[in-house]
């Protein structure tokens, strides 16, 4: 009978000293301050509370009229005698898809701190925090549009980029990144600080280091976020198609007779292919067209061939002596194609050099500079970007008078 009283007195004290070690849930819950007044320096109040066994904890502010803004939702924490810190802001997610966060409104709140244990055993806290903000607006996005919608970066000249426009209200953070079809996210835009205007980019289908993109829909995302944290995002979509790089190679060329009199003429054959994924646009004048070394390529057919912008390309021939400088170089150019100008696609004006197709290019070219000797050559021209395959089957051609 003593054993047994003895063991029911050792229990009893065993089970009394685990109740008693049992700790809270959620305890020690204070917030640094019972005012926050942001001013968009970054001012912030901490809610400091500890959790004794591992829960799930949320926490939420709530304003005089029963509003509640969410600020974290169910995230997990282990037991630990230290104190776990939250930083409030004074701003919430809103689960609006435009305006994201925002900056809560001047008042009275009350912090609700809630923590769930995994056995379902529940705590709660609330601290009172006055909010005293400068009740800013957010800064929306208004008037997004991008044109076209349908780009084709392939340096044809013809929607190789696009540009999008959009209008601010207030000074705002810009970012703006663009999702693949295959859920990549490319940054454009990040960090530019802007101010309260019209805004405009120009996306050229390319990545920021130069990677032209392949044909598919994209989606690009403009972010704004002011001081105070209101951050707002809208979306819109572009779509590639005829993605490519350009490319052409002069195969072949020749220059005969090499040794002539003034007044004669010497004839240059050339070969070109396209090498690239896309078509070349090309004008003439035509394959045979017959220059003098007074003449260039904008002074002929009345300046029906002078250099235009939107990405055009033609063969042309130059000499050493030529001192007409860049704006002058190749005077004597031919369109790249191998169709005769009744089957161009503007007649007599304007053909398309697909890839794959080699064409053979005759020129002309009348003599009557007054040189002993020439040193002729030959390049591939592409209006307003460059020359490529410069100086290419540099011949010595004589001239006698």
């Amino acid at each position: 009978m003593m054993r047994w009283l003895v063991q029911l007195v050792i229990v009893g004290a065993v089970w009394v000293l685990v109740g008693c070690s049992t700790t809270p849930l959620l305890s020690n819950v204070s917030l640094s301050a019972t005012t926050l007044r942001p001013t968009g320096a970054g001012e912030s109040v901490t809610l400091n509370y500890t959790i004794g066994q591992p829960a799930q904890v949320s926490v939420h502010l709530v304003d005089d009229q029963g509003t509640e803004y969410r600020i974290r939702n169910r995230v997990v924490r282990n037991a630990s005698s230290d104190a776990y810190q939250l930083r409030i802001d004074g701003t919430a997610p809103t689960g609006d898809p435009v305006l994201l966060q925002r900056a809560l409104p001047s008042g009275n709140y009350t912090v609700v701190i809630s923590a769930t244990s995994a056995a379902g055993e529940t705590a709660e806290e609330r601290v009172a925090l006055a909010i005293q903000s400068t009740d800013s607006p957010p800064p929306m996005i208004e008037n997004l549009l991008s044109f076209p919608t349908t780009i084709s970066p392939n340096a044809d000249g013809r929607d190789d980029v696009t540009e999008i426009t959009y209008q601010l209200p207030v000074t705002a953070t810009v970012d703006i990144s663009i999702a693949t079809p295959d859920g990549r996210i490319l940054p454009f835009v990040t960090g530019e600080v802007t101010e309260p205007k019209l805004h405009r980019q120009v996306w050229n289908g390319k990545t920021t280091d130069g990677q032209i993109l392949a044909n598919g829909v994209y989606t690009y995302t403009i972010r704004a976020a002011d001081e105070y944290g209101n951050i707002v995002e809208k979306h819109d979509r572009i779509e590639i198609i005829s993605s490519g790089q350009p490319q052409a190679t002069i195969t072949y060329s020749y220059m005969a007779p090499q040794s002539i009199m003034l007044g004669d003429v010497i004839t240059i054959t050339m070969r070109v292919k396209n090498t690239g994924t896309v078509p070349i646009r090309t004008y003439g004048p035509a394959s045979g067209f017959q220059y003098t070394t007074n003449e260039v390529f904008s002074s002929i057919a009345d300046g029906k061939y002078t250099a235009k912008a939107g990405g055009f390309w033609r063969i042309g021939v130059d000499w050493d002596a030529n001192s007409g400088g860049a704006a002058k170089r190749y005077p004597y150019r031919w369109a790249i194609t191998p169709r005769p100008p009744e089957e161009w696609k503007v007649p007599f004006v304007e053909d398309e050099f697909l890839p794959g197709e080699e064409c053979e290019i005759i020129g002309v070219i009348k003599v009557d500079q007054q040189e002993n000797k020439m040193g002729f050559y030959v390049g591939l021209i592409q209006d307003g970007v460059g020359f490529f395959q410069d100086k290419t089957g540099r011949t010595i051609i004589r001239v006698g008078f």
